[in-house]
């Protein structure tokens, strides 16, 4: 079997954890170079590096490059192995984005599996554990594939500190997605986790979301003492056909009111466009989809990430995915097999 080129130039680190997991499930070895290359500073970090070297001890692979700083990895995977793990990125990288990696292949194993991870899990460049919690593996189980988080320590960037939990189950098939629409809004709330700060900093970030997306569960939630301080706002809608969860973080130089309204901000612009599927999620539904072997959503006009995730699942996977714009900027997202005779 061949090994797959891939120039990891014109993406970040989504296109080298969308290519491990791919690696992992299918059994096909690669070669990325140019990784994160027009980044600041390019090449492996120490989140993308955690990635790797889980891969490799879930898949007994092994990885040449693998080192903080490497622009270039060539990675091959052996026999995916449920059972016990525990991995710490030692920084506040996310994660939300390691479970990510290693999902699909877990589902993909003939064992049970559970992971301890430790690092981020509150960070303002990747999705919170409360959304892949309510959000993500809701979505999957409607796939087939089933796994349960647990939130163990909150971890704002760039402490880190934080701890996640999770078992997963094996799928032997994921079912096929049409989500085309979302149906009628059921319920909304708003939630502002803050650790050690002014309780008023937070009141402000519930105030300035309340303000432009009110609803009657808000509240703060003040969090146990633990590694570093933050503050989040979490917005939430579930509808009949799915939930989405609207996501910001306190930062120096940004208001609290600032960090209110953007989370409303968000939530509003996604009930506005009326797609079935918000934009993150979208673009975490594509590896899934391909694995299924075919499937579509409406979702909200795609963000960067997606052109490229997609580029990485066709070197993998026989598929071909199209993304059509309609009315209101809803976009389709489909895909086909590629030896399908639409072609």
């Amino acid at each position: 079997m061949k090994t797959i080129q891939l120039d990891g130039s014109s993406g970040g680190g989504q296109m080298l954890r969308t290519a491990l997991s791919l690696a992992m499930v299918t059994g096909q070895a690669f070669r990325m170079t140019n990784i994160r290359g027009q980044r600041r500073k390019p090449g492996l970090m120490r989140q993308h590096l955690t990635c790797v070297r889980a891969a490799c001890e879930i898949s007994n692979g092994t990885a040449d490059g693998a080192e903080i700083g490497s622009t270039e990895l060539v990675f091959r995977a052996g026999k995916v192995r449920g059972g016990s793990y525990q991995f710490a990125i030692g920084t506040a990288g996310s994660t939300s984005l390691l479970l990510q990696t290693l999902l699909p292949a877990l589902w993909s194993a003939k064992e049970p599996s559970v992971l301890r991870l430790e690092g981020g899990t509150h960070n303002p460049m990747a999705p919170p554990a409360d959304f892949i919690g309510r959000v993500f593996l809701p979505a999957m189980a409607e796939m087939g594939a089933t796994a349960e988080l647990r939130l163990i320590e909150t971890g704002f960037a760039p402490v880190g500190g934080g701890v996640i939990e999770c078992e997963v189950e094996p799928c032997a098939k994921l079912h096929r997605i049409e989500w085309m629409e979302r149906g009628e809004l059921r319920e909304k709330s708003i939630r502002v986790p803050v650790r050690d700060l002014p309780m008023s900093i937070a009141g402000r970030v519930l105030d300035s979301a309340l303000a432009a997306f009110p609803c009657e569960d808000a509240k703060v939630v003040a969090l146990p003492e633990g590694p570093g301080r933050g503050v989040a706002c979490f917005v939430e809608a579930s509808f009949d056909h799915g939930n989405e969860l609207c996501a910001t973080f306190g930062e120096h130089g940004t208001s609290s009111e600032k960090v209110g309204r953007r989370a409303a901000k968000m939530m509003n612009d996604f009930i506005g466009n009326g797609a079935a599927v918000g934009r993150h999620l979208a673009d975490q539904l594509l590896l899934p989809m391909a694995l299924a072997g075919g499937g579509r959503f409406t979702t909200m006009p795609p963000d960067s990430h997606v052109p490229t995730n997609i580029a990485v699942i066709e070197e993998f996977l026989p598929v071909k995915f199209s993304c059509e714009k309609g009315d209101n900027g809803v976009c389709e997202v489909s895909l086909r097999s590629r030896d399908s005779r639409a072609d």
